[in-house]
């Protein structure tokens, strides 16, 4: 595994290295997921845009987050482009895919977040964003798989239903845009596993290291929730649940993409069906797959 340490983010790592079904490997300096990058440090920037080569930002996170949590210091820096590409439909000041139901619905229980809001002055209507933590980390349960685990697939499907837009220009600007891409959420471990997993699984990548590299975050799990409670958008739901209850679990990302490859024919054919081309993985795997070896 390609970690990357920096001093103001905790989950960075190079996506380089990962064995493809034909033999080769991906490419060091294309892809790097990340957690939040709201504290990267000048060194920080400075390794990973003038030494590492990265030129966009994958900005998965909603835009509540983004008001709440800032825009990062990576948008100052001339060189380096953001795109802003939320996995939730955003269509009130929630966070969540029912965000235009009414909060006593049975579709849309009501959260401690919208509870809150409804409070502040002004009530719902209220401009002030909030975050239902629930759905921007889902909880994965102290098991390998159970009902809270497959609420987690649930919430990865529901990426893919709400905003097959963000994702399918996520994996284009991997594809199309010179420069590395950085891709990043809060945790940079369900959003971004989601994207970076699709990406891997078009690059050719063997499922069992796609599934690995998923699972990974769980070795910086202790210093992403951490950073995760020194922010007040986060830290009262996390401190609802043990800290295991957010491990990353090899089942979760297997069956979610189990549940892709039955429902689509794989990640291919889903992107296929919301216009991603057949040009389109030609230049992802141009750029993030090494090149075949010469015949002997």
């Amino acid at each position: 595994m390609r970690w990357i340490d920096l001093d103001g983010a905790v989950n960075v790592r190079d996506l380089g290295g990962l064995p493809t079904h034909d033999g080769r490997a991906t490419r060091p300096g294309r892809v790097l997921r990340a957690d939040n990058l709201q504290d990267l440090t000048p060194g920080d920037i400075d390794r990973l845009v003038t030494r590492l080569g990265v030129g966009h930002v994958i900005d998965l996170r909603s835009g509540p987050e983004v008001s709440l949590e800032g825009p990062g210091p990576l948008t100052r820096v001339a060189r380096v482009r953001i795109h802003h590409l939320s996995l939730f439909t955003e269509g009130g000041v929630y966070t969540d895919v029912e965000a235009d139901c009414a909060p006593e619905s049975p579709e849309s229980p009501e959260s401690p977040e919208r509870v809150a809001l409804a409070e502040q002055p002004g009530g719902a209507g209220s401009e002030r964003p909030a975050v239902d933590v629930d759905a921007v980390l889902p909880w994965q349960s102290r098991q390998d798989s159970g009902p809270e685990a497959e609420r987690s697939v649930g919430h990865y499907l529901a990426y893919l239903a709400d905003r097959p837009d963000s994702i399918v220009a996520a994996l284009r600007v991997m594809a199309h845009e010179e420069g590395g891409s950085i891709v990043h959420c809060a945790a940079g471990k369900d959003r971004t596993g989601v994207v970076c997993a699709l990406a891997l699984e078009v690059a050719g990548v063997t499922r069992e290291a796609v599934v690995a590299d998923y699972v990974a975050t769980g070795e910086r799990l202790e210093q992403v929730l951490a950073r995760l409670r020194a922010s007040t958008t986060y830290a009262a739901d996390l401190d609802s649940r043990p800290a295991d209850s957010h491990l990353p679990h090899a089942y979760t990302m297997e069956k979610f993409l189990a549940t892709v490859d039955e429902r689509h024919g794989g990640p291919l054919g889903w992107l296929t069906q919301h216009g991603w081309t057949a040009a389109d993985t030609t230049a992802l795997r141009e750029r993030f797959v090494s090149t075949p070896p010469a015949p002997s």
